[in-house]
């Protein structure tokens, strides 16, 4: 009984799969492709290693690196914004209480605990449904940040000494201080007097001395309100030498210069920077905005004008942790050294 119990299975599975195979295969032969059709786009699932795939406007990197800043964050999102739903169905239930004992039903509570239950669900409400909010627009802040410092890192400039090459900033992390100083024609040129030119009674050393702390300046020319990034390169080597200003030549800063390429990403990435600081009552093309970068490729702080040399000078190595090391730094003073 039980040998023909499985037979009779073993031929309803292969009357069941069978004709899948053979459909397939008789598909093929009334119709098969002609060797000169192009073969039919299929539909990736996974973006390639080397692309950058959008999910709600981030890539999943930039997700991946919040969630390592906040790593509770999802669990807070979860656990309180189920709490505003749940008071929320107790609510809709204490208020049919409510509704009931005011009606005169028998089976309702009293009328001041079917109020007192409305009010404490509506604090709740109010209290999880906050709570949420806050934590999801703090996590949407964290998102933007970690993108504005992608972007950043993509930027691409080109040192003054050696025009044809290009470089991203990511590549100058861990070796140099890079210093984005952006304003209007005027506040280029000034810039480029004040690196390139002997304005008191002795000689210019501070290209030097900005070179000795591993700092690199890259102005960049806004023109059109600070919607659009000009040529800073051609604004820098057309400055002419005003009245104080003895010596003059703008190769005497070449060492420490880096000019900006690719004026729309650098356009898109100044524009959130230009809006901050106009909201604050500062106008980033007149009077200028200074951005500076630790050697980490973060953004240490930003100052409005021209860049505070004489400060940043003596206190970089401790401004930016310098001094008393970057993560990452005993691995690899390890892993350079040979081994016998």
């Amino acid at each position: 009984m039980r040998s023909t119990t499985l037979l009779l299975l073993a031929t309803l599975s292969h009357a069941l799969v069978a004709p899948r195979t053979r459909a397939v295969a008789s598909a093929a032969r009334r119709s098969p492709a002609p060797l000169s059709e192009a073969p039919r786009s299929e539909t990736r699932l996974a973006a390639l290693p080397d692309e950058d795939e959008l999910f709600g406007g981030y890539t999943a990197k930039q997700r991946l690196r919040e969630e390592i800043d906040s790593p509770f964050r999802k669990v807070r999102l979860l656990f309180f914004g189920a709490s505003t739903g749940s008071a929320g169905l107790a609510f809709y239930f204490s208020l049919l209480n409510a509704f009931k004992a005011n009606a005169g039903f028998r089976d309702a509570p009293p009328l001041s605990d079917a109020l007192q239950s409305c009010g404490i669900n509506l604090v709740a409400i109010v209290a999880c449904a906050a709570v949420t909010y806050n934590d999801w627009r703090a996590g949407q802040a964290n998102l933007e940040r970690i993108a504005q410092g992608g972007r950043l890192a993509k930027l691409v400039v080109s040192p003054a000494a050696a025009p044809e090459k290009r470089a991203p900033l990511a590549d100058y992390r861990r070796t140099s201080r890079v210093v984005i100083a952006c304003g209007g024609r005027a506040y280029v040129e000034t810039l480029a007097r004040r690196l390139s030119a002997d304005q008191r009674p002795d000689a210019n050393t501070l290209p030097e001395a900005i070179e000795s702390v591993d700092m690199v300046v890259v102005p960049v020319l806004l023109e059109a309100g600070g919607l659009r990034v000009g040529d800073a390169a051609a604004a820098w080597r057309s400055t002419e030498a005003g009245e104080n200003d003895r010596n003059f030549d703008v190769a005497r800063s070449a060492g420490v210069v880096a000019f900006p390429r690719g004026p729309d990403a650098w356009a898109d990435y100044l524009a959130s920077e230009i809006e901050t600081a106009s909201s604050q009552g500062f106008d980033p093309v007149a009077k200028g905005l200074t951005i500076i970068i630790k050697k980490n490729g973060r953004v240490l702080r930003r100052v409005s004008g021209l860049p505070p040399f004489d400060g940043l000078i003596g206190t970089m190595e401790v401004a930016d942790g310098s001094k008393f090391g970057m993560p990452g730094d005993d691995q690899r003073a390890s892993s350079a050294t040979p081994r016998s």
